[in-house]
């Protein structure tokens, strides 16, 4: 049997997720290029609207950066790159997470600043149809539009990222509902204006620009810790990756097996495991019986795009095992 690096393509289900993916995201650009230009048309002095309109900007990074990497992700593995391409994925969730975070500082400076100044914005009138209309009405009536899709288009990008462990993907639908909660703070500012509460503007902005701050802050360091190579979390960064402990289970139930403990990388789509077993009796494995083991790890999941499998006579702490080191794993 030839040894072979996991799998480097995905399985006709996920294939099917992410070129659904890719036509969703396509879409969410186009829609986005028609939103912006409307905001833009009726912006005014409003620092809301100000902030609305950079946020869908910053919108445009998230799908960016998951074309971008889909495109290279499945290439095979080389001698340049022999754990494949699939880091593409962490590299374009730090790109969208540091536009994020930037952005998100300067906004909040620039909002707090209104705030602090007592700036009070203006709204004035247009001439629609031959007729004067006050411009927030225009305001309020482009960002209500705006609510539905976003709304639709992240709970579509929150499954699909749950399916492909997508960590670029999940950026983006939090993202679009960034976006709502964006639209419905600055009609909330721009109807204070129309009331003659001033504050309301630069309030709503503010509370715009920390949302951004908070997803870049919330993006940008779960792509530096992936980038790192700490332990492999699930596509919303909220726990330990559940995979590990299924193939430590798998290993242990092996007769040949005594002790078996894993460390997992995410390499984006997929993870890379190095697992390390401790045989049974000190009997050292047969070839045919580690690469057996291996084959059925890869079999476990797809997301197992590469495992490693290392005979020792005693399990790493990092890794557990014993109920010591378990211990010790709670302790710190």
């Amino acid at each position: 049997m030839s040894i072979r690096f996991g799998r480097t393509e995905l399985p006709e289900r996920q294939a099917q997720s992410l070129k659904k993916a890719i036509r969703f995201e396509w879409f969410s650009l186009g829609f986005l290029a028609v939103f912006i230009a409307l905001v833009f048309l009726v912006m005014g002095n409003s620092q809301a609207m100000k902030a609305a309109w950079i946020e869908d900007l910053l919108s445009l990074a998230p799908p960016l950066a998951f074309l971008l990497a889909v495109r290279i992700v499945n290439r095979p593995p080389t001698r340049k790159y022999p754990y494949g391409h699939h880091r593409s994925v962490g590299v374009a969730h730090l790109v969208a997470g540091v536009a994020l975070f930037t952005m998100g500082a300067f906004l909040v400076f620039d909002s707090a600043s209104g705030l602090f100044t007592a700036e009070h914005p203006s709204i004035g009138s247009v001439q629609l149809f031959g007729h004067t209309v006050w411009l927030g009405w225009l305001m309020m009536g482009v960002m209500a539009l705006s609510i539905p899709l976003p709304i639709y288009l992240g709970r579509v990008k929150m499954s699909l990222a749950k399916e492909l462990h997508d960590k670029v993907l999940y950026a983006d639908a939090d993202m679009n509902k960034a976006d709502w909660m964006t639209a419905v703070g600055t009609i909330v500012g721009v109807a204070g204006i129309g009331v003659g509460l001033w504050w309301t503007d630069s309030a709503a902005a503010l509370l715009i620009a920390a949302s951004i701050l908070r997803d870049g802050v919330k993006n940008m360091g779960a792509a530096i810790t992936d980038l790192m190579d700490t332990r492999a979390t699930t596509f919303d960064s909220g726990e330990p990756h559940p995979l590990s402990a299924k193939i430590d289970g798998h290993l242990r139930s092996l007769p040949w097996v005594q002790e078996a403990g894993s460390r997992t990388r995410d390499q984006g789509h997929v993870l890379h495991v190095e697992s390390f077993i401790v045989p049974r009796d000190g009997r050292g494995p047969s070839l045919e019986e580690l690469e057996a083991a291996r084959d059925a790890c890869i079999d476990l999941d797809w997301k197992v795009q590469d495992i490693v499998l290392v005979p020792v006579t005693e399990l790493p702490r990092e890794v557990g095992g014993s109920s010591s080191d378990h211990q010790s794993e709670r302790n710190r």
